[in-house]
């Protein structure tokens, strides 16, 4: 598989991530911790069902564990501060794009049975292609939370609403 588009959009968003003005979301939304603990979950997940359907097994993905409250404030408790998130977050999708990058296209190709819930709303229950789950972080998945931490920084004044979308932010995949 290419990654380029992937590792791409991890850098836009840890860039982001890492930008001092973040605030809280004035919808009550995530804050940047659980934005990056929550990409944490997912990533640690993807590489997960990637490895095992190199060893043979047939794993499913479910995103769920990935928006739960207790898991986000366990994984950012594991780490010291923000800083060493982003660096987590970097180290995950550094490791999932090369996993991603070794996937042959049969490989590539085997559906994986998946459930992703946005907003407690079913938005997908059927198999995807691993390709399509790793892609769908790339195209959507990344950007979408790069967003949300771009909304952030609107949250506390330092962006120009005009400069921003309009395009609404849910948490997802």
């Amino acid at each position: 598989m290419d990654t380029a588009a992937l590792r791409g959009a991890y850098d836009r968003l840890l860039d982001v991530a890492a930008r001092p003005d973040l605030g809280e979301a004035a919808d009550g939304g995530w804050n940047a911790d659980q934005v990056l603990a929550h990409l944490l979950s997912v990533d640690a997940s993807i590489a997960a069902v990637a490895l095992g359907v190199v060893a043979g097994s047939r794993p499913t993905f479910d995103n769920r564990i990935s928006l739960d409250p207790w898991n986000l404030n366990w994984i950012i408790a594991e780490h010291a501060d923000r800083a060493d998130l982003i660096d987590h977050v970097r180290d995950q999708a550094t490791v999932l794009c090369d996993i991603a990058d070794r996937l042959s296209e049969q490989t590539a190709s085997v559906p994986v049975p998946s459930l992703l819930v946005s907003d407690a709303e079913l938005v997908l229950d059927q198999p995807v292609p691993l390709a399509g789950l790793i892609d769908g972080l790339a195209e959507d998945h990344v950007p979408r939370h790069t967003r949300q931490l771009l909304d952030l920084r609107a949250a506390t004044g330092t962006v120009p609403p005009a400069a921003l979308p309009v395009t609404p932010v849910h948490p997802g995949l």
